[in-house]
């Protein structure tokens, strides 16, 4: 299990990534992402994940630890982007702690057809 020491380093990154929004783009990597728009920088994330995939298949620890590095740098920039804070997703995975996932999934489901349901 993580200690607070592992999520701190996550909340620090995350940190910096916010501090960037405003950086000029030419001199910030993370800057130059934000200026490029949701839609790029979501593409990153699904760039880094195949990376990430592909490391696994290959049976490569050290590619994995590398890409997965990325992955979620790039996912801390998504979610910079889209107003998500670290502590959200922290609480969303303690909400599911203990919980079997097929019964989470199977409530989720539940949950998005009585949202259509009520829309209908």
């Amino acid at each position: 299990m993580a200690d607070s020491g592992d999520i701190q380093v996550l909340e620090r990154v995350f940190a910096i990534i916010e501090s960037r929004k405003g950086a000029d783009p030419k001199t910030s990597y993370v800057a130059k992402q934000f200026a490029n728009g949701r839609g790029k920088i979501a593409q990153k994330v699904g760039e880094e994940a195949v990376e990430t995939v592909i490391a696994a298949m290959e049976d490569d620890h050290g590619e994995v630890v590398y890409e997965s590095a990325d992955l979620l740098f790039q996912l801390m920039v998504l979610w910079a982007e889209t107003g998500v804070k670290p502590a959200e997703v922290f609480a969303e995975l303690e909400r599911r702690e203990g919980v079997s996932g097929l019964d989470d999934i199977t409530a989720r489901k539940a949950a998005k057809q009585a949202h259509r349901d009520s829309k209908a």
